[in-house]
């Protein structure tokens, strides 16, 4: 059995290191770390609140104690209700990432379902999330289903 558990801020770094794990797997581009300096004190300040809409879950590195093996991280969020959820919680999963050496032992699995428990008990009736192609057999093998989805992103210029 593996033992999952909600991170605090002292895992914050390691969050970040297994953040960059996954931008870099599924994004090409900057793999720049620069900014996990400016992100580190927020990350550590949601990371603390534990009845905010932010929740990490991970497995400890069994051969580097201090460091992370998993992570499955997301977001509760609230939308305006309709018929299947009138309430409007949906939680949102936006970063799994497994430490290139620790991979197949069944640690992401473990922290998406500890992720799932907590949107479950946060009333939550639908999670989404993106998936690569390496990781489908993982979410399917948890009963997400791909929809077809017209979404579209604006980036804001800084202020």
């Amino acid at each position: 059995m593996t033992f999952v558990r909600r991170a605090t801020h002292e895992d914050a770094a390691e969050v970040l290191r297994l953040r960059q794990v996954m931008i870099e797997s599924v994004h090409s581009g900057d793999p720049s770390t620069d900014w996990h300096a400016l992100s580190l004190p927020t990350l550590r300040a949601r990371l603390d609140d534990p009845h905010g809409s932010f929740a990490a879950f991970v497995v400890d590195h069994p051969g580097r104690p201090g460091a992370l093996a998993a992570l499955a991280a997301g977001t509760l969020e609230y939308r305006i209700g309709r018929a299947d959820n009138p309430h409007g919680a949906v939680g949102h999963v936006f970063s799994v990432a497994t430490d290139p050496g620790t991979r197949r032992r069944g640690y992401a699995r473990a922290c998406m379902e500890g992720l799932l428990e907590w949107f479950r008990e946060r009333g939550a009736v639908h999670v989404d999330l993106n998936a690569s192609v390496e990781a489908e057999p993982l979410y399917a093998s948890l009963g997400f289903v791909r929809k077809p989805d017209p979404s579209m992103r604006l980036r804001l210029p800084s202020a």
